[in-house]
């Protein structure tokens, strides 16, 4: 986050180890990039991504020098006020911990929207400038580069200092924030943030949030194993009834438990338990991931409510009958049991008795002289070293016992993969941000906390921008 207006005298921040040469020669590339160049040399790769999504996807004015006033988009959970109450207690002592002298932190929500801050006065004043206040909107689409926006945006601690941050308002500033997000979801629910006015942050302001992050996400961890707990009985207590398969799912859509029909069906193990939400399994079906964050939405405001859907498993085949059923531990929704077809009908138009029928396509790699078994929507990206293919997936990067990327394109045919480089094969399912690279070329975001990126070159951009779309 960070706030202030420019100098007049065209003063730049020179701090935190980096020399005034250095704070310059972020300042040209920022001039050129805010002017349209596409290199921006000496930029660290995490200001740069967050560069092209001010510029390219959210059309920030890099002008701007007062932070626009927050939307109003409607209510959250209560689970988040416990954590903005925790976020502010600690902000309150940030003071004493960091040695922090003429400096604010602020607590905002996940939308960038800060709900609090506190700071002495030199700082509320300077603060007060930019609109570094309450019911201000600090998002990277609102504010541009900035330590709670940008934080919201990626994993882990953000510094931005000076010529780092987007808008020139706030070049004066040095600020590093860290978001809190939801273990479940992946979505971020808060961000907490210090910054200075022309000073320096205190060296230890890094390790500082990365404490402050931990200690609130440990109590989140807690929560989610105990709604793990909820969903593994309530799935327990309903398969004992079962005729089909069924399964218990998160509200992110992850698979917790499974019984065996429905595990072949998913392509995950039958009847383990994963209550930690960093064993849980995805679905073999994205589709499966949306319903059921849907399903969860929509149980949220009704706790009655219980949907039917179809769900497209593959092209061609028939359409899934599910059912979702919320289930709630002490009137907040743990998670979904997930009911595949009917009493009287098969969840597919499989010939049923023969499990394997059912069975998804699986992609075998090695890590550490042992085979993974890969769903493709596992999968984000498909990189290739020479003859060697790497997989770079959701359970790290692994390599391929298949040689060579044009086999490994034949074993995901028909999986939603499309070739966009010699050496890349990406999921078009798991693009979640595309940005305009260098000499007409496009980048491709797969995860933005990375942030990762997949290069497309330029004779493959017609097809890639049919298949998205665009």
């Amino acid at each position: 986050m960070s706030g202030g207006k420019a100098s007049t005298s065209g003063r730049r921040l020179s701090r935190g180890g980096r020399s005034a040469a250095a704070e310059l020669s972020i300042t040209r590339a920022w001039e050129g990039f805010a002017a349209g160049d596409d290199l921006a040399e000496g930029v660290r790769p995490e200001i740069l991504a967050s560069w092209y999504r001010c510029r390219d996807l959210h059309n920030v004015d890099p002008h701007l020098t007062v932070a626009p006033g927050a939307t109003d988009l409607g209510e959250h959970p209560m689970d988040h006020d416990v954590i903005f109450a925790e976020l502010g207690g600690l902000a309150v002592r940030a003071a004493d911990q960091i040695h922090l002298q003429e400096g604010i932190v602020t607590v905002t929500d996940g939308a960038g929207r800060i709900l609090a801050s506190w700071g002495d006065r030199p700082a509320r004043h300077h603060a007060a400038d930019s609109n570094l206040a309450p019911w201000a909107g600090w998002s990277e689409q609102a504010s541009g580069t900035n330590g709670m926006g940008t934080a919201l945006q990626v994993s882990g601690p953000v510094n931005v200092t000076g010529a780092e941050h987007w808008c020139e308002g706030f070049h004066e500033w040095a600020c590093a924030g860290v978001a809190i997000r939801d273990l479940v979801t992946d979505t971020p629910i808060a961000a907490i943030n210090v910054s200075r006015w022309h000073e320096p942050l205190p060296e230890q302001t890094t390790q500082w949030l990365a404490k402050a992050a931990a200690v609130v996400e440990a109590g989140l961890r807690a929560h989610a194993v105990e709604e793990g707990h909820a969903v593994v009985a309530a799935f327990t207590e309903a398969n004992s009834k079962a005729r089909g398969p069924l399964a218990g799912l998160d509200a992110g859509g992850r698979i917790v438990i499974a019984n065996s029909t429905a595990g072949t069906l998913l392509g995950v193990p039958h009847n383990r338990a994963m209550a930690d939400p960093a064993d849980r399994w995805a679905s073999e079906f994205p589709k499966l991931t949306a319903l059921a964050r849907w399903a969860a939405s929509e149980a949220r405001h009704d706790s009655q409510w219980v949907g039917p859907a179809q769900l497209l498993t593959s092209p061609g085949d028939a359409a899934v009958t599910v059912i979702m059923h919320p289930v709630f531990m002490a009137n907040h929704l743990a998670g979904m049991l997930c009911g595949f077809g009917s009493h009287d009908s098969e969840p597919h138009d499989k010939p049923p008795g023969d499990p394997r029928s059912s069975a998804p396509r699986r992609v075998v790699g090695t890590r550490n002289e042992r085979l993974v078994l890969l769903a493709p929507s596992e999968i984000r990206f498909v990189e290739a070293d020479r003859n060697t293919v790497w997989l770079i997936t959701d359970r790290g990067r692994i390599r391929a016992t298949t040689h060579g990327l044009d086999n490994v394109e034949n074993v995901l045919s028909g999986q939603g993969f499309l070739r966009v480089h010699r050496r890349f094969l990406v999921n078009l399912r798991r693009i979640q941000e595309v940005e305009r690279g260098f000499k007409g070329e496009l980048l491709l975001i797969t995860d933005p906390r990375g942030p990762e990126i997949v290069p497309v070159s330029r004779r493959h951009v017609p097809e890639l921008r049919h298949a998205l779309g665009m």
